[in-house]
């Protein structure tokens, strides 16, 4: 019987198994877990340590002048990171024209994100993007189901994967770009 010491295990585990672009394409990806609110502080990090580029699109995006906003602490950390010269972008939902709450909020963000520096489009009124989802200098993927409202990132369950993956990182910049 071969056995395994446990660091080798870990080792495995924490590179990852190979994931699959398409099928029949595996990539090596080293993953992460984020529970609840672990994704904020992460996030937060990624956004701090970027050095080239930052996109991401988000069905719903609602800060709010409160001090202790998560949401206002990652739109703050992406007009940082633009001013410090990294090409920062935001897609958001957009819904079909109207005083819905989504489209309130999501434009009452991108007006404070476009005077902070950050490039933000909005996706099709035609079609929903659901997605939630940040790549970080073409390498680090934050993918889940997270949205960026206070209840999400302080207080529901919620689960989301960061995976550090060019290979990965590449096909969800070029799916981000046909929206």
């Amino acid at each position: 019987m071969i056995r395994f010491p446990l660091t080798l295990l870990a080792l495995i585990l924490s590179w990852g198994a190979p994931l699959s672009l398409h099928a029949g394409d595996p990539v090596l990806a080293r993953t992460a877990l984020l529970k609840n609110s672990e994704y904020c502080e992460s996030l937060l990090q990624g956004i701090r340590e970027a050095r080239s580029s930052v996109i991401g699109s988000f069905y719903l995006f609602r800060i709010t002048g409160s001090r202790d906003n998560l949401p206002r602490r990652i739109a703050d950390e992406l007009a940082r990171a633009a001013r410090r010269g990294v090409a920062v972008t935001v897609i958001l939902e957009r819904g079909p024209d109207g005083g819905d709450r989504l489209n309130i909020d999501n434009r009452e963000t991108a007006a404070y994100l476009s005077e902070a520096g950050v490039r933000v489009r909005f996706d099709s009124p035609d079609v929903v993007t659901h997605a939630k989802v940040v790549v970080i200098d073409g390498r680090f993927v934050y993918l889940g189901s997270h949205n960026l409202t206070q209840s999400a990132l302080r207080h529901n369950n919620e689960l989301s994967v960061r995976i550090d993956s060019p290979g990965m990182a590449a096909e969800v910049v070029a799916y981000l770009q046909r929206l």
